[in-house]
């Protein structure tokens, strides 16, 4: 049986065959560098009196955790370790991320950094930051002038 030669289809073989070849050089380089220093998610949230920062740290221990707060900068730091237990080669699938973690963010408003309050309970880490009083909302009331009254005319109908 004879077939027909598709240039085309050869160029998607060739392509197909490249692709692969840099997923298995260069995804498991990436995967190791991913693994070696990754950032953390965060939710940031604001209410009149503090903020409230979360984030999820399952596994890792609070005391590995390292928070600061200087000038509006808070920066969470800390470690994920790598298990031990498992050889490399042993495994078929690693997803889980280990090694260093760091995140930093810039706050709008004033803090009481001595009052900053930090919690973990079941992975997820908690923090208080009270604002500093300049920085809470004030309520400025508004006066009220004497209404103006306005006489007018009725006018007949001829």
């Amino acid at each position: 049986m004879l077939t027909r030669w598709d240039p085309f289809q050869e160029m998607l073989n060739l392509r197909s065959t490249v692709d692969r070849l840099f997923d298995q050089t260069f995804g498991q380089q990436m995967a190791l560098s991913q693994s070696a220093n990754w950032g953390l998610a965060l939710d940031v949230a604001e209410n009149p009196e503090d903020f409230v920062v979360k984030a999820s740290l399952p596994g890792v221990d609070p005391e590995d955790i390292e928070i600061t707060y200087s000038e509006n900068l808070l920066t969470i730091k800390g470690e994920v370790k790598s298990d031990r237990e498992i050889k490399e080669e042993q495994y078929h699938l690693r997803e889980r991320r280990y090694g260093a973690f760091s995140r930093s963010i810039t706050l709008p408003k004033h803090i009481q950094a001595d009052k900053i309050q930090a919690n973990c309970d079941n992975g997820v880490l908690t923090l208080r930051l009270p604002k500093a009083e300049e920085a809470k909302p004030k309520r400025i009331s508004v006066q009220v002038s004497s209404p103006k009254v306005i006489e007018a005319k009725a006018h007949e109908k001829k």
